[in-house]
């Protein structure tokens, strides 16, 4: 049952993904191959701020950026915009909703549209398209 609840909850997420861009819903449904590009790129950065740090500190800093930059691309683990304490996340949200609606609420997929998205623009001359226009 569709109720205005669930409608508002909706719109909510949409909102959250125009604003935040998430390219995920979960971690379970990120690439391997951008996880392991990803840490190689955070290690190479790693052992250039601290070029004499021990390999386990290295592989800490490392662990803990890609957390932080997993919170950013996973919808479900970023903080919810419209959160009233600024720290509740989509997914806990998400549950809350359900909760309160007596409902089972998953999110299966997304699509993002942004304006302008693969449209190409011709690169004319200004002046011949006018005197184009005028003959």
């Amino acid at each position: 049952v569709v109720n205005d609840a669930i409608k508002d909850m909706a719109k909510n997420l949409a909102m959250q993904i125009a604003a935040l861009n998430p390219k995920y819903i979960t971690r379970a449904e990120v690439d391997q191959e951008y996880l392991k590009n990803e840490k190689e790129i955070l290690l190479a950065a790693a052992k250039n701020e601290k070029p004499n740090a021990p390999e386990k500190v290295l592989l800490g800093m490392v662990e803990g950026r890609l957390n932080k930059e997993l919170q950013e691309v996973c919808l479900v683990d970023q903080v919810y915009v419209r959160a009233e304490d600024g720290k509740q996340k989509v997914g806990q949200y998400l549950e809350s909703v359900a909760k309160a609606q007596n409902a089972e609420i998953s999110l299966v997929r997304f699509v993002r549209y942004e304006t302008g998205e693969g449209l190409e623009k011709k690169n004319e001359d200004f002046a011949a398209e006018v005197a184009a226009q005028i003959k």
